[in-house]
């Protein structure tokens, strides 16, 4: 679990209010077509997350790599929140808070798997 909290806080920081800005200037490596582990710096963590990835449902890394691209390409660009928590199968929850006149909005991204080392039952060898 910790390895799948490190990506999320990496992320977070890529599309934090703070950076937003310098990642939108990087939108088209989340284009349609674009691996998603790309978008990581290149580190241990980043084979932790080629091999995640590849157990992960395609729908759900392109769903991600689409809210993203979206996030960036709005004008100012849109923060995201990356989460991710423990379940016994692949989930997915997205939602997005609207800007206000006193505030800016966000889209949050909720994913659930299991942990690192925890085979679903159902895999194949």
């Amino acid at each position: 679990m910790p390895k799948y909290q490190t990506l999320v806080a990496e992320l977070n920081g890529m599309f934090s209010p703070e950076r937003i800005e310098e990642t939108a200037e990087r939108r088209e490596e989340f284009a349609p077509g674009q691996p998603f582990a790309n978008v990581f710096e290149r580190s241990p963590l980043h084979r932790v997350l080629g091999r995640y990835l590849s157990t992960v449902p395609y729908i759900f890394t392109e769903t991600v790599r689409s809210v993203a691209h979206h996030a960036l390409s709005t004008k100012p660009p849109t923060p995201v929140t990356f989460a991710w928590a423990p379940a016994y199968d692949f989930e997915l929850t997205l939602w997005q808070a609207p800007d206000t006149a006193e505030t800016r909005g966000g889209i949050t991204v909720l994913v659930k798997s299991r942990y690192p080392d925890d085979a679903h039952p159902l895999a194949t060898s």
